[in-house]
């Protein structure tokens, strides 16, 4: 059998997975192979593993939710440590915005689907505010940081390299850290047909993104140069974003069930998806054959 991983720039521990032997290596011990599968909206991922186009991926706290919302039987297997410095919400540093609140009527450029949605939805609901009817959500682009530093949008999730080097070059300031209001995991999830019938290859899957999270956290500079050769961007952002990263992968507990509830609730509730989600759905039955 060949696993197939989902892998797209904006998740890093498989980011760096899909350029190690780790995988391979873990996976060899089952008598199985390892291959990448590359794309680029991390959004897909529930779609691609229910098509079988991958066998397990990984996101932020979003497209899982999304996915469920969709009807795709998706099971968490893994997440990252809290991330709390992996981005930010930006306003201009001359801006009137104080606080969430007085984003009522702004335009706010984000990642819509990913983690920056759940920030930004929560920090609105916090407020008193609805992310479907007080703000308009752009999805952001190249041009993010030139239109809110001539005043043309209210704020900008902003994270990773982009973020380091907005904040060093000033003209902005920091409305909302993300993890003063999410905890910003990477989330890793597969089918439940894997993750039942073969959980001795999801853990072989888990003990490589472990491996990958280790080399990360060990190469830091190496890893910048990977990642700004690729993606673009300077090494030195690069390297200080991978060192706020906690590269430390934790299995999936109720506290982490719940905050992902939450998220669900919010989505539902402001219409960002059509319908209610129990995520604790999202969970391996052992012993049971998938539906």
């Amino acid at each position: 059998m060949t696993v197939t991983i989902g892998v797209h720039n904006s998740n890093p521990t498989l980011y760096y997975l899909s350029r190690l032997d780790f995988a391979q290596q873990e996976l060899a011990t089952l008598g199985e192979t390892a291959a990448f599968h590359p794309y680029t909206n991390g959004v897909r991922t529930g779609e691609l593993l229910t098509g079988g186009v991958i066998d397990f991926g990984g996101t932020g706290s979003t497209p899982p939710v999304t996915a469920q919302a969709a009807g795709h039987d998706i099971v968490y297997v893994a997440v990252s440590a809290p991330r709390p410095d992996h981005g930010a919400l930006l306003v201009a540093a001359d801006s009137h915005v104080r606080s969430v609140g007085d984003l009522k009527g702004a335009t706010v450029h984000l990642a819509i689907g990913s983690w920056q949605t759940h920030l930004v939805a929560k920090s609105l609901d916090e407020h008193g505010l609805s992310y479907a009817t007080d703000i308009t959500a752009v999805r952001s682009g190249e041009d993010s940081e030139r239109l809110l530093r001539a005043g043309d949008i209210g704020a900008w999730v902003a994270q990773g390299p982009q973020l380091v080097a907005a904040l060093g070059a000033g003209g902005v300031r920091v409305l909302v850290r993300t993890g003063d209001v999410i905890t910003d995991r990477s989330v890793f999830f597969t089918r439940r047909d894997l993750a039942e019938q073969r959980p001795e290859v999801v853990a072989a899957l888990v003990r490589a993104l472990r491996r990958a999270d280790d080399w990360a956290r060990a190469h830091p500079r190496e890893a910048a140069e990977i990642a700004a050769g690729h993606q673009g961007g300077g090494v030195d952002d690069w390297e200080t974003a991978l060192r706020a990263l906690p590269w430390r992968i934790e299995d999936v507990t109720d506290g982490f069930l719940a905050e992902q509830q939450e998220a669900a609730d919010i989505f539902a509730r402001v219409g960002f998806v059509e319908r209610p989600v129990r995520v604790a759905d999202a969970v391996a039955r052992p012993g049971q054959d998938a539906a």
